[in-house]
Parts: structure tokens; sequence; C-alpha cells
């Protein structure tokens, strides 16, 4: 076990896990970001095309039950916090964008709804 953790064999070939590193950066040094985004966005739409809601909520289901096994409640807290946060900011730069928020919008919507079925 202890040869896979150095970078040669004593025959001097690479590990399995050296030559994937190697071509890992090799790739990164030859690609930018659009490449990368570009094989995440293309995987995402054939995995989309191969597989049903169904499992997406088998692998949604597995990953909430991995993730309640090794966190206890302060990681829900703390990642709780951090939503909030980001959720607030996010009204914040909206308000400062003169972009309306979500809230806002659906009650504005059913105000102007409610206005034109009143005058019906």
């Amino acid at each position: 076990m202890a040869d896979k953790k150095r970078n040669n064999h004593d025959d001097g070939k690479m590990t399995v896990e050296e030559a994937g590193r190697k071509g890992g950066e090799a790739t990164a040094q030859n690609h930018g970001r659009e490449f990368y985004e570009e094989i995440g966005r293309k995987g995402g739409e054939a995995t989309a095309e191969n597989h049903d809601k169904d499992f997406y909520e088998e692998i949604g289901r597995k990953g909430g039950e991995a993730t309640s096994k090794n966190h206890d409640r302060e990681f829900y807290e703390k990642i709780g916090e951090k939503g909030g946060e980001a959720r607030a900011n996010q009204r914040d730069n909206d308000d400062r964008d003169g972009k309306m928020s979500k809230e806002e919008a659906g009650r504005k919507g059913g105000e102007a709804r409610a206005r034109k079925r009143d005058n019906d």
C-alpha cells in the first residue's frame, strides 16, 4: 500500500494516482474555464436525458441521509445561517439594482390581479 503513495513504484512505473494527477494538471493547463463549463453543461444535459424524477429523488434522499449521518445540529445551524445571510444579501442587492424581490413581485402581482377582478 505504501507504494501507491509514492510517485513511482520500484520498477519505475507511475501509479494510477500519479498518472491521473499529471493528466489532470496537463488538461487544466491546456483548457480554460469555458472548457470545463461546457463539458459540465453537456454532462448535465446527458444525465437529465437519461434519468427521470425518481432518479433525482433517490440520489437526493441518499445524499441527505449521508449528510445527516456525518454532521450534527451545529452544522445545520451554520449552513442555515449562511443561507439566510445570502438571501438577505440577495434582497439588498436586488433593491440596489432596482429589481424587485420575489416576495415583492408576488405581492404586487396578487394586488394587480385582485384589482382586475374587482374591476371586471
